[in-house]
């Protein structure tokens, strides 16, 4: 019913791929509210469409009831196409993530607790080796790789926080996601499907990690 709502949309006639990337949107957060890792209305989503613009989930919008209301168009520089809810407050953060590789075409943050407490034990970064999951992520072929992902003190301004991530990223190179203290996980991919994976593998492993965690530290 969703994608049938979309096709009708004027913004979206004739354009099935909008239609696509947004349903696989809707699945995502419903699918990650179910498991609690969106909860209340935390959280945001987004694609980019072949033509460059952005769809993202709108700010204050329930996951679990995320339908194509709750997504917005914005051109590739975050200005919405027309006028109606705001976009994610947290915006600036997927379109530099978008601005640095033309290759990734999904962005998606959620408040996972094994992230939100993991953030909150680590300063600088997590390290992941050593599990075979790993090769779930993009262009990791064995389990004796180590995967580096920052964290960044949790701040209110977004362009200040895009700016460190872009900051890392200049220093340290490409990685799968980031850690914000106290706050959650964002990942990225190629496609929405594999930045999902991406973010189910990484909270699989976040919680392996905190798992080891109590059992060092009784």
């Amino acid at each position: 019913m969703t994608v049938t709502r979309i096709e009708r949309d004027p913004s979206y006639a004739g354009d099935a791929a909008a239609a696509g990337h947004i349903a696989e949107l809707i699945a995502a957060g419903r699918a990650f509210d179910a498991r609690g890792w969106m909860p209340a209305t935390s959280g945001n989503l987004s694609a980019r469409l072949a033509d460059g613009r952005i769809a993202i989930t709108a700010s204050g919008v329930h996951k679990g009831a995320l339908d194509a209301d709750g997504i917005l168009l914005l051109d590739p520089d975050g200005h919405a196409e027309a006028a109606g809810p705001r976009p994610s407050a947290e915006t600036a953060l997927h379109l530099t993530i978008y601005r640095r590789d033309p290759a990734l075409h999904a962005v998606l943050h959620v408040h996972a607790p094994a992230a939100t407490v993991l953030s909150r034990l680590h300063r600088d970064e997590v390290v992941l080796h050593d599990y075979e999951l790993l090769k779930a992520l993009a262009g990791i072929e064995t389990h004796e790789a180590h995967i580096t992902l920052p964290v960044f003190p949790n701040d209110q301004d977004i362009p200040r926080l895009a700016a460190r991530l872009d900051a890392w990223l200049d220093t340290r190179g490409t990685t799968h996601g980031c850690l914000i203290a106290g706050h959650g996980l964002y990942a990225w991919g190629r496609s929405v499907a594999e930045a999902r994976r991406h973010v189910e593998a990484l909270e699989f492993l976040f919680d392996c990690e905190l798992r080891q965690h109590r059992m060092q530290h009784p």
